[in-house]
């Protein structure tokens, strides 16, 4: 039996993963939330998990690389694109995992594939990313027909030396999870398993100036980040959705 790698709290899933991805240039920054209403928003089966009491709710812009099936080749223009997230952190029968409330993106086949199969809130979106001498400037604009309007603008960069966490620390809880979870319009509860290396994580500080992401579902996001964290580049497998 393979010994359980130090930074997973449980095993990998005994089946094959199905994709694979690099997840490049991101930032996770993170407010502190009202717990009363991430709950609202949350399917029957999740709750809220909580670091010292406290919520917290991630803007999480980043570059998709290399994203294919296992086995399978690249395709041009389908691999690599623009992603933002808004996630916040929950628990289903005591696994904690993460729950996307969206997930706009650069890629209209991508945002269809993942709606259909993955059952996850994703949206078409404008994106204009460069780097800068100073860092990475990124702006996403929600394009997505009938949805909620959703900017968000920034520029980041990394301020430190590459790190892991420590086990037990807000940091580590904010960004090892090896799971997702979401919901089919019947509400039924999924949790898709993903693996990867210890995020290689860096100090950051970011000038945002737009975010109006939470603001359709009534979540606070104003103010200044409550942390900032940088990683250059992860290599991620994914696998099937199960039902919880």
């Amino acid at each position: 039996m393979s010994q359980l790698p130090s930074h997973r709290p449980w095993p990998v899933p005994p089946k094959p993963w199905i994709m694979r991805m690099q997840w490049c240039d991101l930032l996770f920054a993170h407010w502190l939330a009202d717990p009363a209403v991430l709950r609202k928003l949350l399917p029957e089966g999740l709750e809220v998990d909580l670091f010292d009491g406290r919520a917290y709710v991630a803007a999480v812009p980043f570059q998709m690389e290399g994203v294919s099936p296992r086995l399978a080749p690249n395709v041009p223009g389908l691999h690599a694109f623009p992603e933002l997230n808004l996630r916040t952190y929950v628990t289903a029968g005591g696994k904690p995992g993460v729950w996307f409330f969206s997930l706009d993106a650069g890629q209209r086949l991508a945002v269809r594939v993942a709606r259909s199969l993955f059952h996850l809130p994703y949206f078409d979106a404008r994106f204009q990313i460069s780097e800068l001498e100073k860092g990475i400037s990124y702006t996403a604009e929600r394009t997505h027909r009938g949805a909620p309007g959703a900017e968000f603008a920034a520029t980041f960069r990394p301020t430190g030396s590459v790190y892991r966490s420590t086990p037990g620390t807000l940091e580590s809880w904010l960004t090892e999870r090896y799971c997702l979870y979401s919901a089919d319009r019947a509400g039924h509860l999924y949790r898709g398993e993903i693996d990867h290396a210890p995020w290689p994580l860096q100090t950051a500080e970011a000038d945002v100036r737009v975010n109006t992401l939470g603001d359709w579902l009534g979540i606070e996001m104003k103010g200044p980040p409550a942390t900032l964290h940088f990683a250059k580049a992860l290599d991620v497998r994914a696998w099937l959705l199960e039902r919880v």
